[in-house]
């Protein structure tokens, strides 16, 4: 039997995941910003706004999590940020703002092949998310206890 998320739980992740956001959005933005990444071309400004959607998402999502430690709400949480990404990353693919021209190795195809992965994640944890939700809100209107099949 799987052991239910507590409070406590949904709040200790919260802290990393605020940080990790807020590095990410200066890095990219700020210092030393996606320009200096030598292989991104200058279309990355067309996925940008996109990208940066995505870590605001996660942002506020945890800073959710650090008021309200419920499971339903990071499960809902955790829905909404893997929807802001994977439309990000479909931005990504449709711009491919990347140029990794002067190398023997095939990273565009490897690029390509993360980004696969990254649409199959990010709907392989939808569904995931999904099902804590509803299983949150059973729990929720079972008072708590666990509902069992006779």
């Amino acid at each position: 039997m799987a052991r239910s998320e507590s409070a406590a739980s949904v709040r200790a992740g919260a802290v990393p995941g605020i940080i990790v956001n807020g590095v990410l959005l200066y890095a990219a933005n700020v210092w030393p910003g996606w320009w200096s990444v030598p292989f991104l071309t200058p279309s990355t400004t067309r996925v940008m706004d996109a990208v940066n959607a995505a870590w605001i998402a996660g942002l506020v999502a945890n800073a959710v999590y650090l008021l309200v430690g419920s499971p339903a709400i990071r499960a809902l949480g955790e829905m909404v940020v893997l929807v802001f990404g994977l439309l990000a990353t479909l931005r990504v693919w449709d711009v491919f703002p990347f140029d990794f021209a002067d190398g023997s190795f095939d990273w565009a195809l490897l690029m390509r092949i993360v980004l696969v992965v990254a649409v199959v994640g990010a709907v392989i944890g939808l569904i995931a998310q999904l099902v804590a939700f509803v299983r949150a809100l059973v729990r929720l209107g079972g008072g708590g206890r666990e509902l069992r099949h006779p």
